[in-house]
């Protein structure tokens, strides 16, 4: 075995007793990294892995609030909004779990493997499978049971209506933890999830102070920077935050008003950092 992997069996005093606790419990975990952040609040933030760059704004916007209030993050590293969760926290140098459904010396997807090296590195991987086994398709639900479980809440942001998001939802749900989601565009297929989700009972969020409320914490380790804007530049962000995801086009004709007029606006806009573009043509709104 790596001389990084290390094991701990369920029986052992050091074992996480919350997993103890599930019926259907890892016989062992198998982990790299700081194991003593299992005893930290932590909060999960999941998501589809095909998402909008607002999903992913969002996630971010989230996880730095969870460690600005000495919150780790917990998700499970796959590609999309796990990811932006788990590399927000690092940007911030909080802490972060990763919950793989492969072997803690297995890193999926493949093209994270900074991502990976990072979190080994500074925060925790964690997983029930052996060290050298392959991801597989039902390795997700099963280690999905495991985020929700070392969690306080659950933070669903984008979710098709078969995401695997959801079974960490349904599985925090059993377990009796908090479920907040994401409100979306009603015709984002990414937000169809959430919103049923939201229409079951998930706790919505309006913004990131809402999850840290949710768990008792008192918000003061982060201010919302104030965005100075000119009357024009207002009237663009409206629409953005409105719309979430919006052409040029589109923008022209909410605001009936010409390209050359609303181009000059934006380049403005996108030196402040208040948008950013997707794509080349998609504008969103940073918040």
């Amino acid at each position: 075995m790596d001389n990084n992997i290390k094991e701990i069996s369920r029986g052992n005093k050091d074992f996480p007793w919350f997993l103890s606790a599930m019926d259907d419990a890892p016989d062992k975990l198998y982990y790299i990294g700081n194991f003593d952040l299992l005893k930290q609040r932590a909060v999960a933030i999941v998501g589809a892995r095909k998402c909008s760059e607002y999903g992913i704004q969002i996630a971010a916007k989230i996880s730095k609030t969870l460690v600005y209030n000495d919150v780790a993050v917990v998700s499970g590293m796959a590609a999309g909004i796990d990811s932006a969760a788990h590399r927000a926290a690092i940007n911030q140098k909080g802490k972060t779990i990763a919950v793989l459904g492969c072997g803690v010396d297995v890193c999926y997807p493949r093209t994270s493997m900074d991502l990976y090296k990072k979190i080994c590195s500074d925060g925790l991987v964690i997983s029930e499978y052996p060290p050298g086994t392959e991801p597989k398709p039902w390795y997700f639900p099963m280690r999905n049971r495991i985020i929700s479980a070392i969690s306080e809440a659950v933070v669903v942001v984008e979710a098709g209506e078969k995401s695997g998001s959801l079974i960490t939802a349904l599985k925090a749900a059993e377990q009796g933890k908090e479920i907040f989601a994401v409100p979306g565009n009603i015709n984002n297929e990414y937000s169809i999830g959430t919103n049923k989700l939201i229409q079951d009972g998930a706790r919505i969020v309006t913004e990131a102070e809402d999850i840290i409320k949710g768990i008792g914490i008192v918000p003061g380790a982060y201010i919302k920077e104030e965005i100075n804007m000119g009357k024009d530049e207002r009237q663009i962000y409206d629409v953005l935050m409105r719309k979430g995801e919006i052409t040029l086009d589109e923008i022209c004709v909410e605001l009936v008003k010409s390209p050359t007029q609303i181009n000059g606006v934006l380049a403005i806009m996108e030196i402040k950092g208040i948008i950013s573009y997707r794509l080349g043509k998609i504008f969103i709104a940073k918040f």
